[in-house]
């Protein structure tokens, strides 16, 4: 009737009439009468030995005294029986079938079967000893499966017989009488008190009249160590369980005993090992105070944010008592934080193609923690067909505060596109708010400036206006909310996104123009089915304060490219020049649709987009340009690479008939 690993389930024992103490068991003259009876000469001699009718031994073998052949003449092979080689050279493999009979009332043969080392033998066995002990495991196995489910008086037998006429073939037979399924009657829990009091039984989620399950039991118990040390109290300790069975009401009376020590605050922290940063930092990433109600939720919070940083191979957090008094009568405790500093340096490279762009090889070389803590070192570079540059940036993650980051770069770089030709130089500064791929968050925000040295050209000799040095002056700030569920590949929810940058532009030996640059996104992503995902988006943009010739055309509003409208080239709509090349826009309106279906590792995309450009500061919905295609994704553990091929509709002079990206992630 035994069960529960770390605990214990008994059965009530069952009490009977005892005899009076004078009672006699046996009779004396019963007693006498049963003895053997003894001569009176107690001192006369035994019979001799020779008297008894044995038989005379058989005379002495000759060959025993002849004497022993040396060791180095002795044959040491064991001589084999001809016959018997034969028959165990031909010996068939015993070849059996399963029968389960009674755990099909009870609904536990599937999971039995699913177990069975009978049933994992595939009907076949080298010779009945492994049939049988193959029958016995699945004995002991069934009754384990039956206990754990409530059925304490459950009998289970096993046998193994021949199939008549059928050489060599058996029938294995898991017999199993589950008998009645007890459940709990008496729950309690023993121990000191906790405040609020209860906080250990309506955490012990089981209820009495339920069937007595272990796995139910087990998880019960988990949730007191979970849910104890949310609410104040980090060194819980569960004894071991009890449970009695009343074999005539079928009910167990279940009692645990629970200490939950000693109600707790947050104190300090202590760091050992290998650092990556002090304890002073880890208090900048926790999202907590001392003297706060110890919450094991925040903690695991604190470790997640260790973890999400990037510089550690392992890192762990644990309580640590103190013993010192805390506010409302609880002890503080100080977390102790074990790091375990990993490489800090990464070396990254990306390739990409799109039509317009070219082929585009982007590296950079990473040192994370270069400037402790967290100040990183980023040096870049880009080499493609149309773009070349080099950045330097400094990055302090979590600066001063959870989740805020200081950037600092330095860059510069050359592009030749249709629409401008342009060698520029810029630093820019900001303060973020950004999700990463390990850390995904629903609001994110930026704010910073951008100064900015660029001299641009356009091989449109009618258009020489544009030409020149343009020095920018932008003050950018952009907010998100995401609600999706994936940074890379979403397949539910939607986003949020605007930014908007005043900015100042004076040419040399040219005018002084301000204007304000500003952008909405939004997507939506619902899933039809497990596997369908369909997406759409929508993006408008708008200049505002000065004419579009006056703007660099660097500065200047696109539509068209693997993030835009697809199907066409890079920066391809909108108004153009005498030589056919886009001149850009202060308005801009994009729509796309597109349906994600994913079998396995792989995934096909049929979308549709649309979109155009324009020369007023606001959209006008009209001659709306078409891209239909299709593409292919390859899923891997960092996100989905991205294969897009793609035809404008109604196609005109300087359009290419397919265009095709490639890249990591969704397109949107």
């Amino acid at each position: 009737m035994a069960w529960a690993p770390g605990g214990a389930a008994r059965a009530q024992p069952q009490l009977q009439q005892a005899p009076p103490p004078d009672a006699a068991i046996v009779p004396d003259a019963e007693f006498e009468a049963a003895l053997p009876k003894v001569g009176d000469d107690l001192k006369a001699p035994l019979a001799p030995l020779q008297s008894f009718d044995t038989p005379a031994p058989p005379p002495p073998d000759p060959a025993l005294s002849e004497p022993l052949p040396p060791l180095a003449t002795f044959d040491v092979t064991t001589p084999t029986e001809p016959a018997k080689a034969e028959a165990v050279e031909n010996a068939a493999t015993v070849r059996y079938r399963v029968v389960v009979e009674g755990l099909d009332q009870v609904g536990l043969e599937g999971r039995f079967r699913s177990l069975s080392a009978l049933d994992k033998g595939d009907g076949q066995a080298a010779n009945g000893a492994v049939v049988t002990a193959r029958a016995r495991e699945d004995e002991r196995l069934a009754a384990t499966i039956l206990h754990s489910e409530g059925y304490y008086d459950a009998v289970v037998t096993s046998s193994v017989a021949p199939v008549p006429d059928q050489p060599n073939s058996v029938t294995a037979t898991i017999s199993a009488v589950p008998g009645p399924r007890y459940a709990f009657g008496a729950i309690a829990i023993t121990g000191p008190a906790t405040v609020p009091p209860g906080i250990a039984r309506e955490a012990l989620k089981l209820k009495s009249g339920d069937p007595i399950i272990a796995a139910d039991v087990e998880a019960a118990e988990a949730n007191v160590r979970l849910r104890l040390p949310q609410q104040g109290y980090p060194f819980v300790d569960l004894g071991e369980r009890d449970v009695l069975l009343d074999p005539a009401t079928h009910l167990g009376d279940y009692t645990l005993p629970v200490d939950p020590g000693a109600r707790s605050s947050f104190g300090g922290f202590r760091t050992e090992g290998d650092l990556a940063f002090d304890a002073g930092h880890v208090a900048v990433l926790s999202r907590f105070r001392r003297g706060e109600l110890y919450d094991s939720r925040k903690v695991d919070d604190l470790r997640e944010a260790m973890v999400a940083t990037g510089l550690f191979s392992s890192v762990a957090v644990e309580p640590i008592a103190t013993g010192e008094p805390g506010p409302d009568g609880t002890e503080l405790v100080d977390l102790r934080v074990i790091q375990q500093a990993g490489p800090p340096r990464t070396l990254a490279a990306q390739a990409g193609y799109a039509t317009g762009q070219g082929f585009t090889l982007r590296g950079s070389w990473t040192h994370r923690n270069l400037f402790p803590p967290e100040g990183a070192l980023i040096v870049a570079g880009v080499a493609g067909t149309q773009e070349q540059g080099a950045s330097v940036t400094f990055r302090r993650s979590n600066a001063g505060k959870r989740d805020r980051t200081v950037n600092l770069a330095l860059s510069a770089s050359h592009q030749d596109y249709k629409a401008f030709e342009a060698y520029t130089a810029s630093l820019i500064g900001s303060i973020a708010r950004q999700s990463t791929p390990i850390w995904q968050k629903v609001w994110t925000w930026s704010y910073g400036f951008e100064l900015v040295t660029t001299d641009e050209k356009r091989a449109d000799p009618t258009r020489r206006r544009d030409d020149g040095t343009y020095f920018i002056a932008a003050l950018p700030a952009q907010i998100g909310y995401d609600r999706s569920n994936n940074l890379l590949d979403p397949t539910k929810g939607f986003r949020l996104a605007a930014r908007v940058s005043p900015e100042v532009s004076q040419r040399a030996k040219g005018a002084f123009d301000q204007y304000v640059r500003a952008q909405v996104d939004g997507s939506v992503y619902y899933p039809a089915s497990d596997s369908l995902t369909i997406a759409a988006r929508v993006r408008l943009g708008s200049i505002v304060g000065a004419a579009r010739d006056r703007i660099a055309p660097s500065r200047r509003l696109y539509a068209g490219g693997g993030g835009s409208v697809r199907g066409f080239g890079y920066q391809e709509l909108g108004p153009r020049d005498a030589n056919n090349d886009p001149l850009g826009g202060r308005s801009l309106n994009e729509f796309a649709v597109e349906a994600r279906y994913r079998f396995g590792n792989y995934g096909i995309v049929p979308f549709i987009d649309a979109g155009q450009v324009y020369q007023s500061s606001t959209p006008k919905f009209s001659d709306m340009r078409f891209g239909v295609g299709i593409g292919g994704r390859l899923y891997t553990n960092f996100g989905p690479i991205r294969v897009d091929i793609a035809t404008p509709l109604d196609r005109r002079k300087g359009e290419a008939r397919f265009t095709a990206y490639v890249s990591i992630g969704q397109a949107f």
